[in-house]
């Protein structure tokens, strides 16, 4: 969730701390522009090695980037980055290199009868440059995702990187600095202030990744410009819990999903539903799950910390307003550690939550899981009908009736049946959200088409069958087209 100021750009250069980098981003941007017009058409074998050029580099840095997240995390479990950032954006370049030349191959569409001869095509055209800001929760894979499928589609690339993770932006920059010239691709580093001045650029396409408050700054900016934008956002993703789903095996992978980096996850289960009867048990199971994943977690390199300061103390004020509402608070903390002096905080529970508590109005983006039961599945599904669209939806349930009754009556950016988080890495399902938790698609094909022009285009023979209906008209070719195709 990439901070922003919702400045203009004439304000934010006067701004001395700014202002030279915001001179060195337009110089940046205006290369990158130029150089685009001078071969706006790379091939695929161009793409393939960018693309490989890309995955060798990742690999070369792997253990600097590692490093340097653990770094600004103060505590950012090795496993984890390796999993959710390399893993995937690997997996992701090595899909796209095997897919390119046939996204590539122009599409044959149909020309319509009265139009003959003639053939129609749809030409995958680049958009030119590009721009990308990323987050901080995964610095690395929300970074060369979007990067791997705009080179896919043969764009020049300009990223943002947040300020939250300036080690992690710093390596990153000097391994693209390495891998491409800053004309092709290049990263820029500075506060909100420049993240307000970079949306606001002429983009040929803009991606922003973070939160629906700051997405919609972002998109109000890019508005000045008509720059098209992919808004990857987030929200309240529910998991729901069916009337007869053994609720250990729910319990057990809701926690892996919430205890991932601490919770800072865009498609987190943000809360549970689960059938009335079964909430103490759910609840003691989650326990279990939990501690038997981390027996101890100040000290326990496989838990991540809360990124900074601010962002913990917002969670403490979650907890705290939860409490002061009336939720019933199970803290979970297996070796009754005192998390002193650290970022690292145990896993909350809370039950009794209601409507007017900060937790349920806000995406939580932390270590606290709220849990509601129902009666009805009928109510569970009501209720999240009744909020913005989420980002990720998880139902966990073994009855077809009752799985097809939540894919055919609910809406999210993407669905999980019998587990969390990994539908996100499937490169081959486009990725994205709707309503407020985002627009657009990418990963994969998707990836390729969000980033690329489809142009269509018809070929006429040098025999003009248009010629027949050229005026003067009301004659009788006129009259025999209305008859035989205006019926």
């Amino acid at each position: 969730m990439t901070e922003f100021m919702a400045a203009s750009p004439h304000h934010v250069t006067k701004n001395r701390a700014v202002g030279p980098l915001i001179d060195e981003m337009d110089l940046i941007f205006q290369a990158q522009k130029e150089a685009f017009h001078k071969a706006p058409m790379p091939d695929a074998q161009e793409r393939i090695t960018h693309l490989n050029r890309l995955k060798i580099a990742m690999i070369r840095y792997q253990d600097r980037i590692v490093r340097a997240i653990d770094e600004d995390f103060v505590g950012r479990a090795r496993d984890e980055t390796l999993l959710a950032e390399f893993f995937p954006s690997v997996e992701g370049i090595r899909y796209a290199v095997k897919r390119i030349r046939r996204w590539m191959k122009p599409q044959r569409r149909r020309m319509g009868l009265m139009f003959q001869p003639g053939r129609a095509r749809i030409i995958y055209q680049p958009l030119g440059v590009v721009g990308i800001i990323a987050p901080w929760n995964y610095p690395l894979y929300l970074t060369v995702s979007p990067l791997t499928a705009a080179l896919a589609a043969g764009n020049r690339v300009m990223i943002k990187m947040s300020e939250y993770t300036p080690k992690t932006a710093e390596i990153v920059r000097q391994m693209l600095a390495d891998t491409f010239k800053q004309d092709h691709v290049a990263v820029v580093t500075g506060d909100a202030g420049l993240a307000a001045a970079f949306s606001a650029k002429p983009w040929n396409h803009l991606l922003f990744t973070g939160s629906t408050a700051v997405g919609r700054h972002v998109m109000r900016t890019a508005a000045e410009n008509l720059t098209p934008v992919t808004l990857e956002l987030g929200g309240k993703s529910p998991a729901i819990i069916g009337p007869d789903t053994p609720v250990a095996e729910a319990a057990e992978r809701i926690a892996f999903g919430k205890a991932f980096n601490a919770g800072q996850t865009c498609v987190a289960p943000d809360y549970v539903f689960c059938p009335r009867p079964h909430v103490n048990r759910f609840v003691a199971s989650f326990q279990r799950c939990v501690a038997n994943m981390y027996p101890t977690m100040e000290t326990n390199a496989d838990y991540t910390s809360i990124i900074n300061s601010r962002r913990h103390e917002r969670l403490q004020q979650l907890i705290a307003d939860a409490k002061a509402k009336g939720a019933r608070v199970d803290v979970i903390n297996p070796a009754g550690e005192t998390f002193a002096d650290t970022r690292k905080m145990p896993i909350y529970v809370l039950r009794d939550v209601t409507e007017d508590m900060s937790v349920m109005q806000e995406e939580i983006f932390g270590p606290i899981l709220p849990v509601m039961p129902y009666d009805a599945l009928a109510d569970a599904v009501a209720y999240v009908n009744a909020h913005p669209r989420p980002l990720a939806l998880y139902y966990f349930g073994y009855t077809r009736q009752h799985r097809d009754y939540i894919l055919d009556q609910t809406h999210s950016g993407g669905v999980l049946v019998n587990d969390t988080l990994i539908h996100a890495a499937q490169d081959d399902l486009p990725f994205g959200g709707v309503g407020a938790s985002g627009m657009g698609r990418y990963h994969g094909r998707e990836g390729f088409i969000t980033f690329s022009n489809p142009r269509g285009v018809v070929f006429k023979p040098r025999f003009n069958s248009s010629k027949m209906i050229y005026p003067p008209y009301n004659r009788p070719i006129h009259r025999l087209i209305y008859k035989l195709f205006l019926r």
